[in-house]
C-alpha cells in the first residue's frame, strides 16, 4: 500500500506492507486524512529528537471504512462501518482503561497509552475501541474533527468545571487556524462571548465569519480586552508560538482561566511567569490535549446537526502531502487541509 513516511529529514510516499489487524483491532480502508499542525512538528522533528534513522508514519486524523476485524473487535465495530478515528494522536492506539487516569476520563495520561500515527496511507490498523461510527450526515470533509475538532471541544468543556460558564468572555488565540475555527464555532454553540484573536485582515474576516463576537488583531488584543471587556474570563491558546501563550495570559481579567493547547517547537524554549502577577490576579493556568471517545461522540452529534463544520481550504492527494505541510507551516491558508486517499 502507499503511505507517507518520514525518512531522514524528508516526507516520502512509498510502498509499505499492508497492516493486519491484531487483537481488538480493525483494519480501516482510509477515504480521507486530515492535515494537522502537529504533523508539521513531527516531520520537522521539533518535539522529540529521535535519530534520523527512525522512520515515522505520518498522520492521525482519518475517516474510512472497516474492512477487516481482528479477534474481539466485533464488540466495537462491524465490517462496512464508516468510522472516524478518535482521540487524535495522543492515546489513539491504546489505553489501559483501568488506571487512575483512565478511570477519571484522562486516557491520554495512561502510562500504557500508545499514540496513533499513520493515516497518510491507504490502510491503517486501529484499536477498535478508539473508533467512532459516523452517520451519513457527517461528510468526509469533517475528518479533522478527529483531532483538531476534538481537541478544542475538550478544552472548552473544561471551562465549565472551573466556573467559566456560558455568557462569559472567552478569548481564543489563533482563532483562524485549523483548531481555532472549530473553537469559535463550539464556543458560540455553548453560549460564550467569543473574542477571536489572530493576525491580518483576511484571517480576522474569516474569524468573524465563523461567528466570533469580536475579531481582534494580536497586536491590539490585550488592550481591547482590557478596555472594552474588562479582560477575558478565560483564554484558550491554540497558536503553536510562545508569543501566543504570553498573549493568552495578558488577555485575562482577575481570576481568569488560561488553557494552553498549541504546542510550540522545543527550540522556542520556555516563557517567563511572574509569580506576583499570577498570585495577584489569582490566575488558574492549565493545559488540554486531545479528548475522549465520549467527547468525540458528542462532537459528531453536533456536526451531524450542522452546528459545527470544517472549513476546508485545501484538498490534495497523498502525493501532495509534503507540499501541503509546507504551506501549513507558512500560514498560507485558514481552516484545514485534507488528503483524498480513495473514493
Amino acid at each position: 500500500m502507499r503511505a507517507a513516511i518520514l525518512s531522514g529529514d524528508k516526507l516520502v510516499i512509498k510502498e509499505v506492507p499492508k497492516p493486519a489487524p491484531g487483537y481488538e483491532e480493525a483494519l480501516i480502508k482510509l477515504t480521507v486524512a486530515g492535515v494537522c499542525h502537529s504533523d508539521v512538528h513531527i516531520v520537522k522533528r521539533d518535539w522529540w529528537k529521535l535519530p534520523s534513522s527512525v522512520e515515522i508514519p505520518i498522520g492521525h486524523e482519518g475517516i474510512g471504512t472497516v474492512e477487516e476485524l481482528g479477534p474481539g473487535a466485533d464488540k466495537f465495530v462491524q465490517k462496512g462501518d464508516r468510522v472516524i478515528l478518535g482521540l487524535g494522536g495522543f492515546a489513539g492506539a491504546y489505553w489501559c482503561g483501568a488506571c487512575e487516569y483512565c478511570l477519571s476520563g484522562r486516557p491520554r495520561l495512561c502510562r500504557l497509552q500508545r499514540p496513533l500515527s499513520g493515516t497518510y496511507a491507504e490502510y491503517v490498523s486501529v484499536w477498535a475501541k478508539a473508533l467512532v461510527k459516523l452517520p451519513a450526515e457527517v461528510s468526509n470533509n469533517e475528518v479533522s474533527l478527529a483531532c483538531g475538532g476534538l481537541t478544542t471541544y475538550s478544552a472548552i468543556k473544561k471551562l465549565f468545571k472551573y466556573g467559566v460558564t456560558p455568557g462569559k468572555v472567552l478569548a481564543i488565540v489563533g482563532a483562524a487556524g485549523g483548531l481555532g475555527h472549530y473553537a469559535v464555532q463550539i464556543a458560540k454553540q455553548f453560549g460564550y462571548i467569543v473574542v477571536g484573536v489572530d493576525i491580518g485582515k483576511e484571517r480576522l474576516d474569516f474569524v468573524k465569519s465563523m461567528g466570533a463576537d469580536y475579531a481582534v488583531d494580536a497586536s491590539e488584543a490585550a488592550q481591547f480586552a482590557r478596555e472594552k471587556l474588562g479582560g477575558a474570563h478565560a483564554s484558550i491558546v491554540l497558536s503553536p508560538k510562545l508569543a501566543g501563550f504570553e498573549l493568552g495570559l495578558a488577555l485575562l481579567r482577575r481570576g481568569g482561566v488560561f488553557i494552553g493547547v498549541g504546542m510550540p517547537a522545543a527550540s522556542e524554549g520556555g516563557f517567563t511567569l511572574m509569580p506576583l502577577d499570577v498570585l495577584s490576579r489569582d490566575l488558574l493556568i492549565m493545559s488540554s490535549g486531545a479528548g475522549t471517545v465520549d467527547e468525540m461522540k458528542e462532537l459528531v452529534e453536533l456536526a451531524a446537526a450542522g452546528k459545527v463544520t470544517s472549513h476546508v481550504a485545501k484538498v490534495a492527494t497523498l502525493e501532495q502531502a509534503p507540499e501541503i505541510l509546507e504551506e501549513l507551516e507558512q500560514g498560507k491558508y485558514t481552516g484545514r487541509a485534507i488528503l483524498r486517499i480513495s473514493d
